[in-house]
C-alpha cells in the first residue's frame, strides 16, 4: 500500500532537558528509544521517520493528520529512557 506524508513531529529531547537532569547520556540512543516508543504509540499504518516526518498508509492518512502529537509525546517516560541510556 502506498504511503503519504501527513505531518511532522519534533520528538528529540532539547538540550535544556539534558541540562536539567544533569548527567551524561548517549543522545543518539535516547532519540532512537524515543522514536521507537513513539512508533509503538501511533496507530497501525502510521510511522514516524527518524527525520520527524510522519507517513501513513493511504487508508489511515486522514486520521493520522489529526493525531495530537503533544498528547502522544506526553505518554513517553523520558526519565526512564534517560536512565536506560546513561554513560
Amino acid at each position: 500500500m502506498a504511503e503519504v506524508e501527513v505531518g511532522f513531529v519534533s520528538y528529540t529531547l532539547p538540550a535544556d532537558y539534558y541540562a536539567r537532569v544533569g548527567a551524561d547520556f548517549d543522545a543518539e540512543a535516547v532519540n532512537d528509544a524515543i522514536l521507537a516508543r513513539l512508533n509503538e504509540l501511533v496507530p497501525e499504518g502510521v510511522v514516524v521517520r527518524r527525520n520527524g516526518r510522519v507517513v501513513a498508509e493511504e487508508a489511515v492518512a486522514e486520521d493520522a493528520r489529526t493525531i495530537d502529537w503533544d498528547a502522544v509525546l506526553g505518554l513517553i517516560d523520558y526519565d526512564q529512557i534517560l536512565a536506560d541510556h546513561g554513560r
